[in-house]
């Protein structure tokens, strides 16, 4: 198990977030212009730390504002601007938090895979990844360029590959030692010279709420069956 004070490129999210995770990069953007380009409006993007975001996921419709700890139920400027991005009141189906490192913008996901639909469009200015498990344990890969799709890839399953084969699009082969995902995470750190800080994606970052009928717009955008996440 990684320690999260090691500097270990990529590789801790897939152990911090043990649950289910998503984790996107994106060449050449802001982290605004990244949540922007996943379909969130700039007045509705709020500053959340990463315990803020999952009390806003997991809270229950009926639980009372007194319940979240990180903001004042009483101060109404702040829930009306919760409200207003659709953090509140229902839980989101989704919030994506989003940083930036060395030219790149990178964003995270508990739970779900939304920028796996708009991977082709935040790869406008050069490449993008994004690196999803499930709560069943399954990895999808999703890779594309200048704005246009290049594979969709569960490492360990050529079967299920939609677009070019991982080994000949990015000459990737998954160890056999570690989890596909583990293992395309310790490769992007050997191609993109990447490491992203755990302290820094705990404190706030820009963060947007997506609902489910946020989700049926996504939906029409996958340009690459199976691109926006595992089908299991």
């Amino acid at each position: 198990m990684l320690r999260r004070d090691e500097p270990s490129g990529l590789r801790w999210t897939a152990d911090a977030y043990d649950v289910s995770f998503t984790l996107t990069l994106s060449e050449g953007l802001t982290p605004h212009e990244l949540l922007r380009g996943i379909g969130a409006e700039e007045p509705h993007i709020v500053p959340l730390t990463r315990s803020a975001a999952y009390e806003l996921l997991t809270r229950d419709r009926d639980d009372h504002l007194s319940d979240l700890d990180f903001v004042n139920w009483e101060d109404e400027a702040a829930i009306a601007r919760l409200t207003d991005g659709h953090f509140l009141p229902d839980p989101p189906e989704t919030i994506v938090r989003a940083g930036s490192v060395a030219g790149w913008a990178y964003a995270l996901e508990e739970f779900h895979c939304r920028t796996g639909a708009y991977l082709a469009a935040l790869s406008r200015r050069g490449r993008a990844f994004s690196v999803h498990r499930n709560a069943k344990g399954f990895s999808r890969i999703g890779h594309a360029r200048h704005g246009r799709p290049v594979t969709s890839f569960e490492p360990g399953l050529p079967h299920l590959t939609n677009g070019a084969p991982p080994e000949a699009a990015l000459a990737f082969v998954p160890t056999e030692d570690e989890a596909g995902d583990v293992s395309f995470l310790r490769f992007l750190e050997d191609a993109l010279g990447l490491w992203i800080s755990w302290e820094e994606t705990e404190a706030a970052l820009p963060s947007a709420a997506f609902t489910a009928a946020h989700r049926h717009i996504a939906a029409s955008r996958d340009p690459v069956p199976g691109l926006g996440g595992p089908g299991r």
